[in-house]
């Protein structure tokens, strides 16, 4: 099982990266906050998660092993595969997860993809005895892409249509104090900003 791997980013897709460490390029699959925090030709250690199927070996890695944690505790849910658990880390931040199962809030687990009340309800059951063990930070205050505000994600729709990185989008976003702009304001700031 690999722990990291630490290499250079050689490649950065919408929900993927391709790291080089010594020649071998690992495709590996990873959520928008770690692509948000990766720049291409650098160095970085990856923490990285394998699954082995029976038809394919498929490498998840993160930015911090924090993240890599959660991912793990997602996918140990019955009904959530690695697929769902990047959804819901591309959604929602850890620490608003973490507080999220803690305070049995289905309504914030319920914006991710592919959640319904249903598995939202699943998660809080399945993990709020193994969160309250773990020391996950709670107190970081993150902008959130999520689908509780629809302007951010038809801005973001916007400018993917228009040809622009969705990682590279979600970076500027998150950089951006979106509390009182409209969606054209926030497409105006993206551009100028990703025109640099």
């Amino acid at each position: 099982m690999l722990d990291y791997i630490i290499g250079d980013i050689k490649r950065i897709g919408e929900d993927y990266i391709v790291l080089d460490n010594n020649g071998i390029g690992y495709l590996i699959n990873t959520s928008s906050y770690s692509i948000s925090n990766f720049t291409l030709y650098e160095t970085y250690l990856v923490h990285t998660h394998m699954v082995v199927r029976e038809d394919a070996i498929l490498l998840y890695g993160f930015y911090d092993d924090e993240e890599l944690e959660m991912f793990k505790l997602l996918t140990t849910v019955s009904s959530i595969g690695p697929k769902i658990g990047l959804g819901i880390l591309s959604s929602l931040s850890v620490s608003t997860i973490s507080k999220a199962i803690r305070t049995n809030d289905i309504n914030i687990l319920t914006k991710a993809p592919g959640v319904g009340k249903k598995t939202a309800s699943r998660i809080i059951l399945e993990l709020s005895d193994k969160i309250a063990k773990m020391n996950f930070k709670e107190d970081a205050e993150t902008v959130e892409i999520t689908k509780m505000d629809d302007e951010i994600e038809s801005a973001v729709e916007a400018l993917t249509n228009l040809g622009y990185i969705r990682s590279d989008v979600l970076k500027i976003i998150r950089s951006l104090n979106t509390e009182n702009m409209g969606i054209e304001e926030i497409i105006k700031q993206c551009i100028i900003r990703l025109a640099r």
